[in-house]
């Protein structure tokens, strides 16, 4: 499978909401992309997309989505773009992450990566509120997530 972008990951999402007539706002689509990245590297050993994620003051987030996405602010995000093309199982696992992590609003999403040790690490050293763009490794959501993985 060629690896997708995180853009592709967005589509995703946004294309499911609009279908299930629910909205996604630019932070809970960050915590969304973010669990599906650190899920698949997890259960995978490699990671879904290549952008980066960075630590943020309301969590996980890829700042190239966070550009794309920023003139929504709070609301819901409106851009109904094409669905992408992706691979039967990538597809499957972006279903499963929703099915998941899709009930949870983006409070109760920012909350509970805020309590997960990838963000926690990486925002060492900076206050609660200080703006950070430190950069979540893929090596550290694996070690993390693979744990619940065994536990699971």
């Amino acid at each position: 499978m060629d690896e997708t972008s995180a853009n592709e990951i967005a589509d995703y999402f946004l294309n499911f909401c609009h279908e299930h007539r629910d909205v996604l706002t630019n932070l809970r689509l960050q915590k969304l992309v973010y669990y599906a990245q650190a899920w698949y590297l997890a259960l995978h050993g490699k990671p879904l997309f290549a952008d980066r994620i960075e630590a943020w003051v309301h969590g996980p987030v890829v700042p190239s989505l966070y550009q794309r996405f920023k003139q929504y602010g709070w609301s819901p995000i409106t851009e109904n773009p094409k669905a992408p093309s992706l691979d039967k199982s990538v597809a499957n696992h972006l279903d499963e992450v929703f099915s998941e992590f899709g009930k949870f609003s983006a409070w109760d999403l920012e909350r509970m990566t805020h309590q997960e040790e990838p963000w926690l690490n990486a925002r060492t050293g900076l206050a609660i509120d200080e703006e950070g763009h430190n950069i979540i490794s893929p090596d550290a959501m694996w070690s993390f997530y693979r744990k619940l993985v065994a536990v699971g």
